[in-house]
């Protein structure tokens, strides 16, 4: 795949100073960075509708600091515990058990998680979609779509190992 000279002189340009924007937000190195790639990804998406090319350092920091609010908010509305010190909470389920389960007790289990795990859980389990993916369908960074897969079925696994489950009322 061949570079574009536009693009690589643009972040020539502008990277150091995007970067120390972004540190000023964040105070941390990787969000800053991270930051500041979602920032040329926008960019290489949509910087073609921007018609005064001599706006585009503009555009960039607005990017930037737009992706920057939107980050706190999601990371407001999701926040929790680290991943990390949840990982001890998380029951062990034999393999015998596991494929015991039929689909219609892992759909109903799978009902009964959080909803904000349920969808990451369902597209990589169900769906099969990589990470990238479920990143991109769900407009989530891929740290998160790993850590709400891995916190799901720590609560599948809970709905499924416990015995007294509610089951659904059987027609008559």
């Amino acid at each position: 795949m061949s570079s574009d000279p536009e693009f690589e002189t643009l972040v020539e340009r502008h990277y150091g100073a995007l970067y120390r924007f972004a540190l000023s937000l964040t105070h941390q190195e990787t969000d800053a960075a991270d930051l500041v790639q979602q920032a040329f990804l926008v960019w290489a998406r949509k910087g073609h509708q921007l018609r005064d090319r001599s706006k585009a350092r503009t555009w960039l920091f607005t990017t930037l600091h737009r992706l920057f609010i939107e980050s706190r908010r999601k990371a407001d509305r999701f926040a929790g515990e680290p991943l990390d010190e949840t990982s001890s909470e998380i029951p062990n389920i034999s393999p015998e058990r596991a494929r015991r389960v039929d689909a219609e007790t892992l759909l109903q289990a799978l009902a009964g998680i959080d909803e904000t795990f349920r969808a990451p859980v369902a597209l990589f389990y169900l769906e099969d979609y990589p990470y990238l993916e479920i990143a991109e369908i769900l407009g989530v960074p891929l740290g998160t779509v790993k850590s709400r897969i891995s916190r799901g079925i720590g609560q599948l696994q809970k709905c499924l190992s416990d015995p007294i489950r509610p089951q659904s009322p059987k027609p008559s």
